[in-house]
């Protein structure tokens, strides 16, 4: 169980300006992501540094240079890249706080796993879908300069100047323009929702009678 305390209100996204690092591996699962055994060792807030472990570092423990995310124009990056079927595998939301622990907020992608998808968006992740030549075309001009998303415009901006624009769920954009998890989404609703309410008792009484 999550202790109450890591639960804090969640930073508004509206626009974000980073570099991107391209991830170019295939199918790369949950159990890539976040090893199950970490799972077990260590509390949220300590995921972070177990991240993509078996490609960040060497069997001797020292970071693997060859990884994107261990060299100097990515250390850092709040943007990931990434190649098909990203996040498939097992339902592992454990594998969403790692990558948030790395200060990452936004995905880019030509396709994800459905549940970690859906994982992403319960914790404030965005992810971006485009095609695959699309997002191979920005994976070869990672190293050139920073992306930048505006979620307001639902705009992204490439290193060469260039604009694409991309469409999210109008209520997953409603969250993460305002930091809202999904009980604080369902509260901005309120009122239709005591409406709904006694409508129902006035059209359908017996359902509120008491025996």
């Amino acid at each position: 169980m999550v202790p109450s305390d890591l639960h804090c209100r969640r930073e508004p996204f509206t626009t974000l300006e980073s570099r991107a690092a391209p991830i170019d591996s295939v199918n790369l699962d949950t159990d890539i992501i976040i090893r199950i055994e970490r799972l077990s060792q260590l509390p949220r807030g300590k995921l972070g540094p177990w991240a993509f472990e078996a490609l960040r570092y060497r069997e001797d423990g020292q970071e693997d240079p060859r990884f994107v995310l261990n060299q100097a124009d990515f250390r850092g990056a709040k943007m990931l890249l990434t190649a098909a079927n990203f996040g498939c595998g097992s339902s592992r939301e454990m594998a969403v706080w790692a990558i948030q622990e790395l200060g990452v907020r936004c995905l880019i992608g030509s396709s994800f796993g459905d549940i970690f998808r859906a994982n992403c968006f319960q914790n404030g992740l965005l992810v971006l879908q485009f095609s695959p030549d699309e997002i191979a075309s920005m994976q070869a001009m990672a190293s050139q300069g920073t992306f930048c998303v505006d979620l307001r415009m639902m705009t992204l901006r490439l290193p060469d100047g260039s604009e694409k624009s991309f469409s999210i769920d109008a209520l997953q954009r409603k969250a993460l323009l305002e930091g809202l998890d999904e009980i604080e989404l369902t509260l901005t609703r309120q009122e239709q929702i005591k409406a709904y309410q006694m409508r129902l008792k006035a059209e359908h009484p017996w359902i509120f009678q008491i025996a």
